[in-house]
C-alpha cells in the first residue's frame, strides 16, 4: 500500500489555524472523520490523544505523525496539515513542526500501520520535499509533491 492510497485532497489542510497540539489534532479530526462512519470525531480525538499521552508524536524536523488504531474501520487514512508558524508538539529535537500527518488504522492493520510510519518518518529525513510541502499553496500541491516521491520513501 503507497501513501497516496490513503490520503485524499479533502484530508489536506494547507495553513492550519491551529496554535496549539489540541487545536491541531481537532482541526486534522474534522478532515479525517468524514471519510470514517461510525467514528465520532470526539472518539477520534480520543485515541490521537490517548496516543500522544504514551509519548509525543513529533518526530523532529519539523514532523509530528499523530496516529492511532480504530476496530471498527475497513481501510487505513491518512491526513496532512501544515503550520508555517509552527506549533509546540513537544518534538524530540525541541522543534516546533510544521507538516503533521495524522494516521489512522484498523486495530488488524497492523502491518500497513507500521509501514505508513515509517515511510512518513522518511519524509524527515528528506529535506527538498519538506521544503516543498511547505512552499506548496493548495492540497492539490501537496497531494502532488507526496506522490511524486513515493519511491523515495517506499
Amino acid at each position: 500500500m503507497k501513501i497516496s492510497d490513503l490520503l485524499f485532497e479533502d484530508t489536506i489542510i494547507t495553513e492550519l489555524k491551529a496554535v496549539s497540539k489540541k487545536e491541531a489534532l481537532e482541526e486534522l479530526a474534522d478532515r479525517v472523520i468524514r471519510h470514517i462512519p461510525n467514528l465520532s470525531k470526539d472518539k477520534l480525538l480520543n485515541i490521537l490523544i490517548e496516543r500522544e499521552n504514551l509519548g509525543s508524536t513529533g518526530i523532529g524536523e519539523g514532523v509530528a505523525i499523530p496516529h492511532g488504531k480504530y476496530k471498527e474501520m475497513k481501510e487505513p487514512i491518512l491526513g496532512f496539515g501544515k503550520s508555517t508558524k509552527g506549533i509546540d508538539f513537544d518534538a524530540i529535537d525541541g522543534k516546533p513542526v510544521h507538516l503533521i500527518f495524522i494516521l489512522l488504522a484498523p486495530d488488524n492493520a497492523t502491518n500497513v500501520h507500521l509501514k505508513t510510519l515509517a515511510k512518513i518518518a522518511k519524509i524527515s529525513k528528506n529535506s527538498s520535499l519538506r521544503k516543498r510541502l511547505m512552499e506548496a499553496n493548495s492540497p492539490e500541491e501537496i497531494y502532488r509533491d507526496i506522490v511524486e516521491n513515493e519511491e523515495d520513501i517506499d
